[in-house]
């Protein structure tokens, strides 16, 4: 039977949907998470309806996108072991869900969590490829902390064994994974989006650790990082089910005196401008959280899903992206937008702080703060720089910064947030590295140290 598999890639959490087309008009979705629109538009391009949508797990990084297609019809295919609270058909392993021409065949797989199945997809008794979810993902397995931080190594147990299943399917049978390059489940930087049985065999080394307990102790439990804090509730919003999102909700506008009074009740504001503009002038207090790709994961780790947020944009950025990318973390106080944004706040004489920003180029003599991933710091820094992740900084572990430090990341971003962070924090006037090791490497002429 013809059929068509597309990528739908989310680049700022790492995730890849994939949509199905069946060859008769219909299809399936597999991990689609509640911002829809791209999901939505590559069905459409193509002329089909979603007739299925499949959840691999219970996400932890993203809420599903299943309550919403179901609303449009779509039967919602699932492990009957994660107990979801919204209508769905509950799969055990070796269960089969006719497509009409296709087959999809529910494989147990726990390990990232305990319900996790993949999905294989059948024409007949031919297997055409596997949609692995966070089991088996290319070049790697995806992490085994993120249910319970104590059953780590249980869960990494049942990973081992969960791989071994899947790599005794034929070579030629397609990898098919949700988690890819930048997510924080444990992806490989750089890694591709898909893979074959065979090639993960052959160039994959948790799936070649020789024995479960080197798989356990040398290639997964040693190599976990730190994960937005949002993880740690998604998976139970995504088993109740969120509400349904028929249409993106408008950001209510604000004047400047209203948004000061939401944020003397608690409100939260978020900047969601470029770091110069941030730098050049912002409100005080304001969390500096660019808006680009990876801006639901930085949204996610430094505020709190329940607390209000008002957010303050350029005229030129899309209000509709700063409420999907929120939705589909499950942050849904969303106070409004400051109307007309700055120059309304200038305009009611309201104080405005600023930042400093520095080229990687000039740092000789300062304190240098990391504030990028510690693998990401280990692979190369400044010399004598230290690091504090910015989740951390995020989490509370607010170090006295001495004067004239400055904070750096990669590009500027991470440590603009960082910056903000601290100022809120009550520690103002530290300053941001336009860069990263590599620009001061280039500046110096010499390799950024690495960590041994």
């Amino acid at each position: 039977m013809e059929f068509e598999v597309v990528p739908v890639v989310d680049d700022g959490l790492g995730n890849t949907a994939w949509l199905v087309a069946l060859g008769d008009g219909r299809a399936l979705a597999v991990d689609a998470s509640r911002d829809l629109r791209a999901v939505r538009s590559a069905a459409g391009r193509r002329g089909l309806s979603i007739a299925f949508v499949a959840d691999t797990h219970l996400h932890a990084d993203f809420v599903t996108g299943a309550v919403d297609l179901a609303a449009g019809g779509a039967r919602v295919l699932a492990s009957a072991a994660g107990g979801r609270l919204f209508p769905h058909v509950g799969l055990r392993d070796g269960d089969e869900v006719d497509l009409g021409g296709l087959t999809l065949r529910a494989l147990g797989t726990p390990g990232h969590t305990d319900e996790h199945l993949s999905f294989l997809l059948l024409d007949g008794s031919r297997p055409l490829g596997v949609f692995t979810g966070s089991s088996l993902i290319v070049g790697a397995a995806a992490r085994t902390d993120l249910v319970d931080p104590d059953r780590t190594e249980e869960l990494a147990r049942a990973q081992w064994r969960s791989l071994q299943r899947l790599v005794t399917l034929p070579d030629e049978v397609l990898v098919w994974p949700t988690h890819g390059p930048g997510s924080f489940c444990s992806a490989p930087p750089g890694a591709a989006r898909s893979s074959s049985i065979g090639g993960e065999k052959v160039g994959n080394a948790l799936v070649n650790a020789g024995s479960e307990d080197a798989f356990v102790s040398a290639a997964l439990l040693a190599g976990l990082g730190a994960y937005s804090a949002y993880f740690r509730h998604l998976g139970e919003v995504n088993r109740r089910g969120p509400r349904p999102v028929p249409s993106v909700p408008a950001l209510a506008a604000l004047t400047a005196d209203q948004v000061a009074a939401a944020v003397e009740v608690g409100a939260v504001l978020v900047d969601v401008r470029p770091v110069e503009a941030f730098a050049a002038g912002h409100i005080p207090g304001a969390v500096s959280i660019p808006l680009r790709g990876a801006f639901a994961t930085w949204l996610g780790w430094t505020t709190h899903p329940g607390t209000p947020l008002v957010f303050v944009r350029d005229a030129e950025q899309d209000a509709e992206e700063i409420v999907w990318q929120a939705l589909k973390i499950g942050f849904e106080q969303l106070a409004g937008e400051l109307d007309s944004g700055m120059p309304a706040w200038r305009s009611a004489g309201l104080p405005v702080s600023s930042t400093s920003l520095l080229s990687a180029a000039i740092l000789n003599g300062r304190t240098v703060i990391d504030v990028r991933q510690r693998s990401e710091y280990v692979a190369g820094h400044i010399p004598e720089a230290s690091n504090v992740e910015l989740g951390q900084l995020a989490e509370g572990a607010m170090p006295q910064v001495a004067a004239g430090a400055v904070v750096m990341c990669g590009h500027g971003e991470r440590a603009m947030t960082a910056a903000s962070l601290l100022e809120r924090g009550g520690q103002p006037g530290v300053a941001v590295v336009v860069g990263g090791p590599e620009d001061w490497a280039s500046a110096a002429g010499r390799a950024p140290a690495v960590s041994s």
